[in-house]
């Protein structure tokens, strides 16, 4: 005999679904819901120092490829790449720390400003052991 189903399904428990007005999203419940979400976690008093803070913290304590891409993604939104390539190394995710440089070079305005940085965090790259793609295929900046 198959397991009655009718008597287990309460009224009280039982919602009616929101609905999402196609037409004009921003009048919908849902879409404001998801508006808040975004902008709840960051602070718009926050100082460049506690932001660089926070996200050197978050990436300090990165311990699997999900949080790593995470706050990488957050961190070129905001073009900024703090402590990630430690992070990316320390998962052993070598093809990200890789990409971080490819993303850096995408954001620049030219090539002078990307041979800066990677001037700059040379020290860094050769500590983890991390190549460029140009390095890596033999291509030019």
């Amino acid at each position: 005999m198959p397991f009655p189903i009718q008597p287990l399904l309460c009224r009280s428990v039982i919602t009616p679904i929101q609905r999402i007005n196609f037409i004009n999203p921003s009048s919908s419940q849902f879409v404001r819901v998801q508006r808040a979400a975004y902008s709840a976690g960051h602070a718009a008093d926050e100082s460049f120092s506690a932001f660089n803070e926070r996200y050197t913290q978050f990436f300090e304590g990165v311990q699997d490829l999900f949080e790593l891409q995470r706050g990488l993604n957050n961190c070129f939104a905001y073009d900024l790449v703090p402590a990630v390539p430690t992070a990316a190394r320390r998962v052993n995710d070598l093809p990200t720390a890789v990409r971080i440089f490819e993303g850096l070079k995408e954001k620049v305005e030219n090539k002078g400003q990307y041979q800066a940085y990677l001037d700059e965090l040379k020290p860094l790259r050769d500590e983890l052991g991390v190549p460029t793609k140009e390095e890596m295929y033999g291509q030019a900046i």
